[in-house]
């Protein structure tokens, strides 16, 4: 049976490249690197030279990297850190924001009694900007914490305008970037934001690996605490194949960004061209559907099938090797709706089946072919 991924958003394929380079560290170089003889220094050495390379991607300091265990953990330590220890008595987020910070954030109202406040979504999705400057009207310390690339329908934040209206009014912000490091250059002596998070599996890499940009002196405290790892902010002896392979992943990810990204956008044009073509009243959630508008990674579609036919669609699509997704993978278990759909859709068009395709460099046009001829045969009676 033909196996075709378009599940991308969710994780990727690793590259060679990076399971020669963790092969070989987990073979030649397995020292603590809080141990102070040479297998220690050894192990230490490779880790500082990984800090050392991400932070330049970033055009920052090596320092202002902490090593976590991927996204979710770096959205905890800051948002929780953010609270407990800098007096954040505030948080504005938007309701499409990944679980990872929505439920983090509701954790935190229940424990320490913060205010949230959701900044409005338009119709396609963007933020409303007027909205957020409204929002930031305030004396109380507050915290903005608003994704770069929603991880269901692709829409990109302009991160440079939110990090310019916080500081105007003396707020934090904070950026999930777990679907844009990787996919896009961030140069962030040129955004001002003040935290980042970053999650390897999303750009090649291996899971269980990420890392937070905390900008220096801002006065962050640990989540997890133990030793002195990850200067005192991350307690636990560091992963150091999995370090190399998120440093790894992401050089050849920068090295090669604009030749892959002209590859995956030309894909993803051709599967809504193909789309638009074959099933003439499909049509795109949020702003997917436009290439300037959103991530070239991502399409999110609604199918004109019946809702009868909705809930088998995916297993369906699975039986035919095809593998998307409804929206996260964090949620793929759940019955209940997309939380980000249901922000911008209403009651009819939400029961129709909306299905996520991303892509990535190991996708082909072939298959892209592959899956209009199944979607076709599903879709069009």
């Amino acid at each position: 049976m033909k196996q075709v991924y378009l599940d991308n958003a969710a994780t990727t394929q690793i590259r060679d490249e990076v399971i020669e380079v963790m092969t070989d560290v987990i073979k030649s170089n397995f020292g603590n690197a809080s141990s102070s003889h040479s297998f220690g220094r050894s192990s230490k050495s490779i880790i500082e030279k990984s800090r050392k390379s991400i932070a330049g991607f970033l055009n920052v300091s090596a320092g202002e990297i902490v090593f976590t265990s991927g996204g979710t953990e770096a959205n905890n330590l800051i948002l929780r850190s953010a609270v407990r220890d800098l007096g954040v008595t505030r948080i504005v987020i938007s309701k499409i924001e990944h679980h990872a910070v929505l439920h983090t954030v509701e954790q935190l109202e229940e424990e320490y009694g913060i205010q949230v406040h959701f900044v409005n979504i338009l119709p396609n999705g963007n933020i409303d900007f007027a909205h957020l400057e409204n929002l930031l009207q305030t004396k109380a310390k507050t915290l903005v914490s608003l994704m770069h690339i929603n991880n269901e329908i692709g829409n990109i934040l302009d991160l440079k305008r939110v990090s310019g209206l916080c500081k105007a009014h003396g707020a934090l912000f904070h950026s999930d970037t777990v679907q844009s490091v990787g996919h896009y250059k961030l140069d962030l002596q040129d955004i001002k934001l003040d935290f980042l998070s970053a999650s390897a599996h999303k750009f090649h890499g291996p899971k269980g690996v990420g890392f937070a940009f905390v900008r220096k002196n801002s006065g962050l405290k640990p989540l997890i605490f133990g030793g002195e790892q990850e200067r005192g902010l991350r307690a636990g002896t560091e992963s150091i194949h999995n370090i190399v392979g998120l440093e790894k992943a992401l050089a050849i990810s920068v090295v090669n960004l604009e030749e892959e990204k002209e590859h995956i956008r030309e894909l993803k044009q051709y599967f809504m061209d193909s789309l638009r073509k074959t099933i003439p009243s499909v049509l795109f959630n949020g702003a997917s559907g436009e290439m300037e508008e959103s991530t070239y990674t991502i399409v999110n579609v609604v199918l004109p099938i019946a809702p009868s036919k909705s809930d088998m669609l995916l297993f369906q699509l699975d039986l035919k090797g095809i593998a998307c997704s409804k929206g996260s993978a964090c949620q793929s278990g759940s019955s209940q709706k997309s939380h980000v759909l249901s922000e911008i859709l209403n009651a009819e068009e939400l029961q129709k089946p909306s299905i996520r395709f991303s892509f990535s460099i190991y996708n082909t046009k072939e298959e892209i072919d592959y899956v209009i001829d199944v979607l076709k045969t599903i879709a069009v009676d």
